[in-house]
């Protein structure tokens, strides 16, 4: 009954951290190259380069030029390359040119978009999965099945 022994072990809770506030680009900057983000970000400038985050706002003022990964995405501006989102959602200002591979699509009268739509199951954590790199690439060893025969070996 008072046995050090026999107390309840207690369970220390961790605090859950508060979400960030959204990073914003303002219409006056442009950035070139790539974004990554575990937030959200919401672009009404310019960025050239690859996007990967949580939650990603394309302003009407917004040009992108690149690929585009992320869990949701609501595009009201222009972006120029393929996307690929659980979520997406072109509002009627919205400017699309490349393919969009999403789970669930919205797209209001009057957007534009020029490719291919296509509805696939993304995973949950689509916007972490890291991007290959032409490093990793090229110190990754080739198939034996797909390295060509040089003209000594054939016989």
């Amino acid at each position: 009954m008072f046995s050090k022994t026999s107390k309840k072990s207690q369970t220390t809770a961790k605090p859950v951290p508060a979400p960030a506030p959204p990073s914003i680009i303002s219409r006056d900057l442009k950035i070139v190259g790539d974004l990554l983000s575990d937030g959200e970000i919401q672009i009404d400038g310019t960025v050239n380069g690859d996007i990967r985050t949580r939650t990603l706002i394309v302003g009407e003022t917004a040009k992108v030029k690149g690929e585009i990964v992320a869990e949701s995405i609501r595009v009201l501006g222009r972006v120029d390359g393929q996307i690929k989102a659980k979520s997406v959602r072109l509002a009627a200002t919205a400017h699309v040119v490349g393919d969009i591979l999403h789970e669930d699509l919205s797209i209001e009268t009057g957007a534009f978009l020029e490719g291919h739509c296509k509805r696939m199951v993304m995973p949950e954590d689509v916007h972490i999965a890291e991007k290959p790199t032409q490093a990793t690439d090229a110190n990754r060893p080739k198939s034996p099945n797909l390295v060509k025969p040089t003209p000594a070996q054939v016989k």
